[in-house]
């Protein structure tokens, strides 16, 4: 919630026009469903945000993709701004050119970085800029009206970048986490058509309990291991008990793929968010470039096209450009 006295601090200055990019993302991470993930550098959404008399408009998507809903209500951007603008009660209206780096349906955060570079850029036209933790929200009700619940993992990478974790739900922003910086990610993306709804709905409503408390050690773990600069605690708790299990099944190769980077060295390798896209875990550029090799050569064999990145773990927030 934004406070009457905050309100009457936020107004917009005489910039009329902003570009911002922000990343995608690797969601979840393994051990933390919906709120862990951390940036994928190289990979990225470009919006350019002009004001205007009124409104809040669309007006051209271009890039990887041309398929956004261009409606106010269900496109991330243009929702995002829309929160943003009746939080601060801020006079303008906005108009929206959307260049798309990510590609749709790929679990890595496409959504969730085009609210972020949305609210990024409308906050560069603020006579005082908020700071960015505080735009968590806002992007974050952008990605929940484009996906129907909320990814607020993917939202805080992008915005923050590196390794994040999101806040309590009574202090929503995203706390950053320390990963050590030798460590780099593979990312494969397989192109097939699948969809962030359908692979939501095969998740189970209910776990047993000591999946549950298996899931929270590693995370648990995890955490305490990137605080400790550990490898070991890393590696031995980068698992998914929850998730993986139900949607790797949709994944072609998935089994072979993992399989393929844990003998190549990596710490672990799971579902990008939703997927189908995967990701792995290496501690140096040269054994994540020799495991990218073999990963990408399972999905050749398979006969399946793909898109593969080698990224830091911390990558940089969203930006501005322009």
């Amino acid at each position: 919630m934004v406070s009457v006295k905050e309100k009457d601090k936020v107004s917009l200055g005489n910039t009329r026009e902003v570009t911002a990019v922000a990343s995608a993302s690797v969601g979840n991470v393994a051990v933390g469903f919906n709120v862990l993930a951390h940036t994928i550098s190289g990979l990225q959404d470009q919006i350019t945000v002009r004001r205007v008399d009124e409104g809040i408009t669309v007006r051209q998507v271009t890039g990887v993709t041309d398929k956004l809903p261009l409606d106010e209500a269900h496109n991330s951007a243009a929702a995002a701004i829309r929160a943003m603008v009746d939080a601060y009660s801020l006079e303008s209206g906005f108009e929206l050119d959307i260049d798309k780096g990510i590609p749709l349906g790929s679990g890595l955060g496409g959504s969730a970085a085009t609210a972020v570079a949305a609210v990024v850029a409308v906050n560069q036209m603020l006579k005082m800029p908020l700071q960015t933790s505080d735009l968590f929200q806002f992007a974050l009700f952008g990605e929940t009206s484009a996906g129907g619940y909320p990814h607020g993992d993917n939202v805080a990478a992008s915005l923050m970048g590196g390794l994040v974790i999101n806040g309590p739900n009574a202090n929503p922003k995203p706390i950053q986490l320390p990963a050590p910086n030798r460590m780099r990610c593979v990312v494969i993306h397989p192109h097939i058509d699948t969809q962030t709804q359908k692979r939501a709905d095969s998740l189970p409503t209910q776990y047993p309990a000591e999946l549950v408390i298996g899931q929270l050690t590693n995370l648990a773990t995890f955490v305490s291991g990137c605080y400790q600069n550990n490898l070991d605690l890393i590696g031995g708790s980068l698992i998914d008990l929850l998730i993986e299990p139900h949607r790797s099944s949709m994944i072609p190769a998935f089994s072979r793929i993992k399989k393929t980077a844990l003998e190549s060295g990596a710490l672990g390798c799971s579902i990008c968010g939703s997927g189908p896209s995967l990701f792995a875990w290496f501690t140096s550029d040269n054994q994540a470039n020799e495991a990218k090799v073999a990963m990408q050569d399972v999905l050749k064999r398979q006969g399946v096209a793909y898109s593969s990145w080698l990224t830091p773990i911390n990558g940089t927030g969203a930006k501005i450009i322009a």
